[in-house]
């Protein structure tokens, strides 16, 4: 039987995986590799690669970290894996989404397939509409940062409970960071600039989901932002 591991090392889905990434381009990472050079290296190194992968020996790069501006002001940093190491977080991405989706909340909009902002917005607008006016904006300072690695793997081990692949991506988070050729263990947080980072922190917020549904509160939330709405009397 197929185990799950083995549907992520399937020859068609990382193949998928490898021209998503190829068309993101995106720069290179700690090792130098870009996403024109990554043919040839998968055609050199893959079936070492996919053997360490199953046997657990495989050790993604560490992140490279980046800032970048945001609109109001400050910086963001993002850490960003090898173009090896996006291609398998995709891959890892494509076969979990269809189970983990299914989790999730009405309510959530971000980083899930055929949802969007607009879509998000609209149901605000719904909302508005049925005279909800109060509004609570949430927004999670360094939410991907501060991530407690232990529980969000708690997490994903309830939906998806497959140890290779729980590994795997354990492996992942705990990468390093490369900052300024300095190496940064990385025990907390999932690094915001990885594939996989996306999918693992919607596993982490359905628990606020959860929670403000449970306390019947209206809201949407796009990643990290979050807008409860609650029903005001207007004279």
């Amino acid at each position: 039987m197929t185990n799950l591991l083995d549907k992520i090392l399937d020859r068609q889905n990382m193949y998928q995986a490898l021209k998503r990434v190829y068309s993101n381009k995106g720069v290179a990472g700690v090792d130098g590799i870009t996403v024109d050079e990554i043919d040839g290296y998968i055609r050199k190194n893959w079936k070492e690669i996919k053997v360490e992968i199953k046997e657990r020996r495989y050790k993604p790069q560490p992140v490279l970290r980046v800032e970048i501006p945001k609109p109001n002001g400050g910086t963001r940093q993002l850490g960003i894996p090898t173009v090896m190491d996006r291609i398998i977080q995709q891959g890892i991405v494509q076969v979990l989404n269809p189970i983990v989706d299914k989790e999730f909340s009405e309510c959530s909009y971000g980083f899930r397939p055929g949802r969007n902002c607009e879509m998000a917005i609209v149901k605000l607008l719904e909302y508005f509409n049925d005279g909800y006016l109060w509004i609570v904006d949430i927004d999670l300072e360094k939410f991907f940062d501060t991530v407690p690695q232990d529980k969000l793997m708690s997490l994903v081990h309830n939906i998806v409970n497959d140890p290779d692949t729980e590994s795997l991506i354990r492996k992942f988070l705990q990468a390093g960071i490369m900052d300024k050729g300095e190496f940064i263990p990385s025990e907390t947080g999932t690094p915001q600039g990885g594939n996989l980072s996306p999918l693992l922190s919607n596993i982490m917020l359905n628990e606020l989901d959860k929670e403000l549904e449970s306390r019947g509160l209206n809201f949407v939330r796009y990643a990290d932002d979050c807008a409860p709405r609650r029903r005001v009397q207007v004279a």
